[in-house]
């Protein structure tokens, strides 16, 4: 925002009867009995942390590195790189990679080719190395150049604890993430990606007549739970980035270096129940409902809508009452005609009893406004004088 941002309608206070709360007091409300080295809980729309140990500390993620494998593929499919119906073929590097002694593999032969939807969910499904290897050459023409984008995609995103070495999760000293960015990502993968996060909830996978289980404890018998994705190596120990949905609240979970499949899984539902127990999502406005109207100079109309491409929403707890959250307007404002839709013009920010800016999301100009012509402002602008002239002689009068 390049103008001065006027604060509108005061610190305006909409009181409800949820809390909002520092999430930095959250972890410390209630220890969690957890067996993982590092863990996180988030709120999948807002990102809000709901508790956290160890959550920035880099870790070998082992095979959690594969969310950003898909989101990088996804990407490139949506830049038209490649189509779902693409064959791709296994060379010898991605069988290679797969004839470790390890399980994580699709069974793809030196030279066979399989579609490009049938890697992703090998990838999604049961974690296939051999097919992140495939397409990782097949869409940057070498696996190093794929990683490069990996981590040109976690700068971007804001992923500080880091690192990507290959495109599966097989250890490297140098491959590393948080459980905090392992979060974060996780979240913006299912936010912008919905049918590759969609075969992450799928049980099994058959390829060469071979049939596969997905290894999320989660799936079936935890309510809601749709994903994520499962690791182990005997650096990162076993580790889970878990998801579910419940009474309209996302929440994610990450789990790493845990000492078994059977702790992972019981660590994650701790996580989760912790959430849905504690905390519900309160919606103030949904994605493309006005926020906020913002003057306009010269415009054809006086004033724009202002809205939202996400909802604006915070994390509350469920019993606590008698809080407040703060809604401040940040607005470019007035608008110089014309105006066109899209065009960006402020924020929204939510602020918790203590002053922390729990969320800031954009505001977007809902149409657009034309200029006036030359004349009919000089008219509207006569006109504007009269009418505040007489508005002030009907107050004296009173």
């Amino acid at each position: 925002m390049n103008t001065l941002k006027n604060i509108l309608a005061g610190m305006l206070i909409i009181c409800f009867c949820t809390a909002v709360f520092n999430p930095a007091a959250v972890s410390a409300e209630e220890e969690l009995e957890l067996t993982a080295a590092a863990a996180v809980l988030i709120e999948a729309q807002t990102g809000m942390v709901l508790y956290e140990k160890n959550a920035t500390e880099p870790m070998p993620p082992a095979s959690l590195t594969k969310i950003m494998t898909l989101l990088v593929a996804m990407e490139e499919l949506k830049k038209g790189r490649v189509d779902w119906d693409t064959p791709i073929t296994a060379s010898q590097k991605a069988w290679e990679v797969s004839d470790y002694g390890n399980t994580s593999t699709m069974f793809l032969n030196i030279g066979q080719q399989a579609t490009f939807r049938e890697m992703i969910k090998g990838i999604a499904i049961v974690s296939a190395n051999d097919a992140c290897v495939a397409v990782a050459e097949h869409l940057f023409g070498s696996e190093e150049a794929f990683v490069q984008q990996m981590n040109r995609r976690a700068k971007e995103l804001g992923l500080e604890n880091t690192h990507f070495v290959n495109s599966h999760g097989l250890h490297d000293p140098d491959q590393y993430m948080s459980a905090l960015d392992i979060a974060r990502l996780s979240a913006y993968f299912i936010q912008t990606q919905p049918e590759a996060a969609a075969y992450q909830a799928e049980r099994e996978f058959t390829f060469n007549d071979i049939r596969q289980f997905n290894r999320n404890p989660l799936l079936g018998s935890y309510p809601g739970a749709d994903g994520i994705k499962t690791g182990s190596t005997p650096q990162a120990g076993y580790c889970l980035a878990a998801t579910s949905e419940q009474q309209g609240i996302r929440l994610i979970s990450v789990v790493l270096n845990t000492p078994g499949m059977r702790e992972r899984g019981l660590d994650s539902e701790v996580l989760l129940n912790y959430g849905f127990r504690n905390y519900k999502l309160l919606t103030l406005y949904d994605a493309g409902e006005p926020v906020a109207h913002a003057a306009v100079s010269r415009g054809r109309e006086r004033e724009v809508p202002l809205v939202a491409r996400r909802p604006v929403a915070a994390v509350v707890p469920r019993e606590d009452e008698h809080y407040n959250i703060e809604q401040v307007l940040l607005l470019d404002e007035p608008l110089a005609a014309p105006v066109e839709e899209g065009q960006s013009a402020g924020a929204i920010q939510l602020i918790d009893p203590e002053g922390n800016v729990i969320d800031e999301v954009e505001l977007f100009v809902a149409q657009t406004v034309e200029r006036l012509g030359f004349f009919r402002s000089i008219l509207r602008s006569i006109g504007d004088f009269f009418a505040g002239l007489w508005n002030r002689v009907w107050s004296n009068e009173e």
